[in-house]
C-alpha cells in the first residue's frame, strides 16, 4: 500500500499548496482522501485524473470538499472524451443530505454512502469508520488491506474511541491543528501532544501530522508530539510517498 501526501494545511491552503489530502494506491487502484482547496491541481503531480478510481470525503467543511466541483467538471470532460468510462464514485456520509446529494453530478460522479456502523469495500481496501468530535459530523477513516492499515483521524478533538480504532495501525495520519496553549480553547481539533498520545496509546508504528496551522512556528507542534510518542513521527510532507 502506497500513500502520498497531496496537501497538509487546515482551513485554507498555503500559497501554491493544498489543504490536507492524501492519495492511496494499492493493486493499481487509486483513492483520493478528501478533496479540499488546491487538491485537484496538486494531485496531478502524482497521477492523471483519469487514473483516479474513487474519492472518500471525511466531512463537508470547505477545506475537505472545495475541489469536489472541479473534480466533477474533470469527470464530465473525461466522459465526453471517453477517457472516463463510468461515473466516478465519491464516498461520503449522508447525515447532511443536501451535501451528500451534491456528490452526484450529471451522471459523471456518483455519491456513495458511508456509515459509521458498516465497513465498506473500496477497491482493494476494507474501510471502516469512527465518528469524531468536530463542529460538523465527521468520520475518521481506516483503510486495511493484506494485513496492513492506515488510519486518518480527519478533524477531531481528543476522543478515547480513536485509540481502539487506531490500534496497531501501520500508519496514523493525525490532525494536529493546535498549539498546546489552545487545547480546550479552540474546539474540534487536537494538538501535537494529543496526536502523539493517540499514537502512543494505540501502539501505531508511525505517525504523520497533518491539517497544520498557517501561523506560528509549526516546529512546536512536532516537538510536542515527540514528547508523548516514542515512535517515528514527522510532518506529512507534500509529495512524500511511503510504502506500508
Amino acid at each position: 500500500m502506497k500513500i502520498t501526501t497531496i496537501g497538509i494545511w487546515g482551513g485554507y491552503p498555503n500559497k501554491n499548496e493544498a489543504t490536507s489530502s492524501f492519495l492511496l494506491e494499492h493493486e493499481g487502484f487509486r483513492c483520493l482522501v478528501d478533496c479540499g482547496s488546491g487538491v485537484l491541481a496538486a494531485v496531478q503531480n502524482y497521477t492523471e485524473l483519469r487514473d483516479l478510481d474513487a474519492a472518500v470525503i471525511s466531512h463537508y467543511h470547505p477545506d475537505h470538499i472545495a475541489d469536489i466541483g472541479v473534480l466533477q467538471h474533470a469527470a464530465m470532460v473525461g466522459m465526453q472524451l471517453k477517457e472516463w468510462k463510468k461515473p466516478f464514485p465519491i464516498y461520503g456520509h449522508d447525515r447532511d443530505s443536501e451535501m451528500f446529494q451534491s456528490l452526484s453530478y450529471k451522471g459523471v460522479t456518483e455519491g456513495q454512502v458511508i456509515d459509521v456502523s458498516q465497513k465498506v469495500q473500496i477497491g482493494p481496501w476494507e474501510v471502516s469508520f469512527c465518528e469524531t468530535i468536530h463542529p460538523v459530523y465527521c468520520l475518521a477513516l481506516k483503510f486495511s488491506a493484506e494485513g496492513k492499515s492506515v488510519v486518518f483521524t480527519a478533524d477531531t478533538e481528543w476522543k478515547d474511541e480513536l485509540v481502539a480504532f487506531s490500534k496497531d495501525a501501520d500508519l496514523l495520519v493525525s490532525e494536529a491543528n493546535l498549539y498546546e496553549k489552545y487545547v480546550g480553547i479552540i474546539k474540534g481539533h487536537m494538538s501535537g501532544s494529543q496526536a502523539g498520545q493517540l499514537a502512543e496509546q494505540a501502539g501505531v508504528k508511525e505517525l504523520w501530522l497533518t491539517h497544520l496551522p498557517q501561523y506560528g512556528d509549526i516546529r512546536e507542534i512536532l516537538e510536542a508530539a515527540q514528547t508523548s510518542y516514542t515512535g517515528k513521527v514527522q510532518f506529512a510532507k507534500i509529495g512524500y510517498s511511503s510504502e506500508i
